[in-house]
């Protein structure tokens, strides 16, 4: 370690030591891992072709047919829930939905139930605001997703987030990321970050093309300890303006905030980083499952 490196950790960390604790392990569904890895090659692909993130298109796929679980794909191969609509000349299937028995599309293989969802958000306006997003940024891409209409469930960009989180989906809107390939090897020997002090936490803001390990080695930390103080992989694609914390968070956010009406677009760990808070305490805090998805409106507890 630089000795640049060493004096700055020691003046962030002076006054704030804090421990670190094992992550623990993310609960993980097998027939969602099975689901990713057989249709992964696909969705890069569909990315590359029609500029939809690969984590966007898994994850509604795991989502609207229940890892390819549900009757709908079983039987029809429809993956994306996608219903007839005036526009439609092909196979038919009728199906309980927000109606009962309404026409949803009816394919001979699952590639063209792929095919059909790309094509069905390319070719229409409503949707095309969506592709000025960034390929990576799957959360503006689901939340517009929510508004633009894509369903009614009034947690459906959450529930994209949480599985694009919870199954680190985001790695395949990565050129190579999906190939898990290249590490970031750039060292700076000046450190171009602003440190914060709010609410007893030190944290520095992400700059949009940085990684935990360009921060880290920028203040002289382990990549791995920003890992577990931001409960996020080391690979975690950060976004500008990004809170990076450097050190463990609380249990309980400090006064004044005590509770958070949920917005569209958060996840469980997006609010625990906007108020400190560790994600399991944010659970525990609200007597919630771990499977729990916040849905707009919802008020969480914050102490």
């Amino acid at each position: 370690m630089k000795r640049s490196a060493y004096f700055t950790r020691l003046l962030l960390l002076w006054f704030f030591a804090a421990l670190v604790l094992p992550l623990s392990a993310q609960r993980k569904s097998p027939a969602f891992e099975k689901y990713i890895d057989q249709y992964k090659a696909l969705a890069v692909q569909h990315q590359k072709k029609y500029k939809i993130p690969a984590s966007i298109t898994l994850a509604q796929g795991l989502l609207e047919s229940g890892a390819g679980q549900s009757d709908l794909a079983r039987k029809s191969n429809n993956h994306f829930g996608i219903k007839c609509h005036s526009d439609w000349k092909g196979g038919r299937v009728y199906h309980d939905d927000d109606l009962r028995n309404e026409c949803f599309r009816k394919y001979k293989s699952a590639e063209q139930s792929f095919d059909d969802h790309s094509l069905f958000l390319v070719n229409r306006p409503r949707y095309a605001r969506l592709f000025e997003l960034n390929i990576k940024d799957y959360r503006g891409w689901a939340k517009g997703l929510q508004t633009c209409g894509y369903a009614t469930d009034k947690a459906y960009a959450n529930r994209l987030i949480k599985i694009i989180e919870d199954y680190e989906l985001y790695r395949y809107d990565s050129a190579k990321g999906w190939e898990k390939v290249g590490t970031v090897q750039q060292t700076l020997l000046v450190s171009p970050y602003t440190i914060y002090r709010t609410n007893g936490l030190i944290y520095v803001h992400s700059r949009g093309n940085d990684s935990y390990e360009v921060i880290a080695q920028s203040l002289g930390f382990k990549p791995r300890e920003l890992e577990k103080y931001n409960e996020l992989p080391a690979d975690y694609p950060l976004q500008k303006g990004d809170v990076v914390y450097l050190q463990k968070k609380k249990s309980k956010a400090d006064k004044p905030d005590y509770e958070h009406v949920v917005q569209v677009g958060e996840s469980m760990h997006s609010i625990s980083q906007k108020y400190g808070i560790r994600v399991s305490s944010l659970y525990k805090l609200n007597k919630k499952h771990k499977d729990y998805v916040p849905e707009e409106g919802d008020v969480l507890k914050l102490r």
